[in-house]
């Protein structure tokens, strides 16, 4: 299933894009698309059989924003240096282990909501991203498979990172990575049953129409399964958190100088294999 949240910023409600591409309304039978949903079975069997039946509403697209695909994200766990290409681009070893990093929930906006260059930056950077949604508690995992099992589904992520905050500034990653804005998601939250194979879809983004990524997730250094894995050994998962799996190469970091760092005006578009496509104009915060 495709799920996802149109309506206006903040009060967006729960739907479902069908097969034949129409958008349907499931605000009749479920509240929200959030963890708690994910991690009930029933409700999701209502959602499909509704669907299948042909139960559901269709929406006027029209005007209609769609929103983040996922309410009340507990946290987002993010995964640095996780492709060989882009760990060769920017002249960094691959990691003997996954670079982890968070970002705060409330980074996330809509697909095509604007993103905001944060006030005194000079580096703001793309990175298209497979954002991985957890269905259920996942601590202490075993293995690759048991980890993916502990999967509600998968969406398009944009890690927006602030190079100079993020490096050049002492301390954390995290500087560079929770400007207002820095973490589009969406358009869909695509069940873990429509990706059979996370290793193998393709990410690409584009700036102001020129292509800049074009990578697949066979590159990754660390597969989604052993992510999900290794990030359980530290911390628990719960239904709703957000794992970002990591960019491949072609980020405006890893370009020669004059590096092509975003500025205002400028448009990105991102897609995964499957997943949808994001739209951002770029804003001066």
């Amino acid at each position: 299933m495709k799920l996802l949240r149109v309506g206006t910023e903040g009060r967006e409600r729960p739907a479902l894009l069908d097969p034949d591409g129409t958008l349907r309304d499931l605000s009749e039978i479920v509240g929200d698309i959030d963890g708690t949903l994910l991690a009930d079975e029933d409700a999701l069997g209502r959602i499909r059989s509704a669907a299948a039946d042909g139960d559901l509403p269709a929406l006027d697209t029209a005007g209609l924003r769609t929103g983040p695909p996922l309410a009340r994200i507990g946290k987002i766990v993010c995964i640095g240096l996780n492709y060989h290409d882009h760990a060769r681009e920017t002249g960094a070893e691959p990691p003997a282990e996954p670079v982890v990093f968070f970002k705060a929930p409330d980074t996330v906006v809509g697909p095509d909501d604007t993103v905001l260059i944060p006030r005194g930056s000079v580096k703001t950077d793309w990175e298209v991203e497979l954002a991985v949604v957890i269905g259920r508690t996942a601590r202490y995992l075993e293995s690759a498979e048991e980890a993916l099992a502990h999967v509600a589904g998968y969406a398009v992520a944009h890690d927006v990172s602030e190079r100079e905050f993020q490096i050049e500034r002492g301390g954390t990653w995290d500087k560079g990575k929770n400007c207002e804005t820095f973490n589009p998601l969406g358009p869909w939250l695509v069940t873990a049953d429509e990706v059979p194979d996370p290793q193998n879809l393709s990410l690409r983004l584009w700036v102001n129409g020129e292509l800049k990524q074009n990578g697949t997730t066979a590159e990754q250094i660390f597969p989604v399964g052993e992510v999900v894995r290794y990030v359980s050994r530290f911390m628990t998962l719960y239904p709703g958190d957000v794992v970002n799996t990591g960019t491949p190469a072609g980020v405006a970091m890893g370009h020669p100088e004059p590096k092509p760092y975003l500025r205002a005006g400028d448009v990105v578009e991102l897609e995964v294999t499957g997943l949808g496509r994001q739209r951002q104009v770029l804003a001066q915060a």
